[in-house]
């Protein structure tokens, strides 16, 4: 027996089926960067001589390994410092606006994005290099790793759809500035017609 259509938020971008800016789509990305954020500040307290041992279940001394490497130490701050503000930032960035910020508040949904898509680079990165370079792996690090890397296709998506706005806004030669800063509240002033990346958008 078909199963009656999903009815479509009024909330959702033109032609879309579901609205990324709605709470169930954005309540567990909140939510998993609170849990990275957790991790993240864990691993930061070891690197920082806070806690004298990390929790590792599967690899022996890998997380030691892994966590006092020169790898961890390249930049001032430990690694899992930064990992922890990086998640702080999302969750804060994810949960500002309502659920049409995708339209009245372009500027928090891309700065999500900025937020969310590094950190999934940076952490495929890392994986990488446990591999490859130290030869041992952190299981914290590894669940770390695979949050940032879930987050980065519902994020990009909430971020097309504000692109999307942003060039129904160029295409209508509105000021593509105001707009992205005031969203659908800008007012229409005439404006330089789009350039080309926009037609690709």
């Amino acid at each position: 027996m078909p199963q009656p259509a999903r009815p479509i938020d009024p909330a959702a971008p033109p032609g879309w089926t579901y609205n990324p800016s709605g709470w169930s789509e954005r309540l567990w990305l909140i939510a998993v960067a609170i849990v990275g954020f957790g991790l993240s500040f864990y691993l930061a307290l070891y690197q920082l001589g806070q806690i004298d041992g990390v929790w590792e279940p599967f690899f022996d001394r890998g997380s030691e390994q892994v966590l006092h490497s020169d790898l961890s130490r390249l930049l001032p701050v430990p690694d899992a410092a930064l990992g922890a503000l990086a998640y702080l930032v999302d969750a804060v960035a994810g949960a500002v606006g309502g659920t049409r910020r995708w339209r009245t508040m372009p500027w928090i949904v891309v700065l999500f994005g900025v937020a969310v898509g590094p950190l999934g680079l940076v952490s495929v990165l890392l994986v990488i290099a446990q591999a490859v370079w130290l030869q041992a792996w952190c299981t914290l690090c590894l669940l770390s790793a695979l949050i940032s890397v879930v987050m980065v296709g519902p994020a990009m998506d909430e971020v097309l759809a504000s692109l999307q706005f942003l060039k129904r806004t160029c295409d209508r030669r509105m000021s593509l500035w105001q707009a992205f800063w005031q969203g659908d509240r800008a007012r229409s002033e005439e404006a330089a017609p789009c350039g080309p990346m926009w037609r690709r958008v």
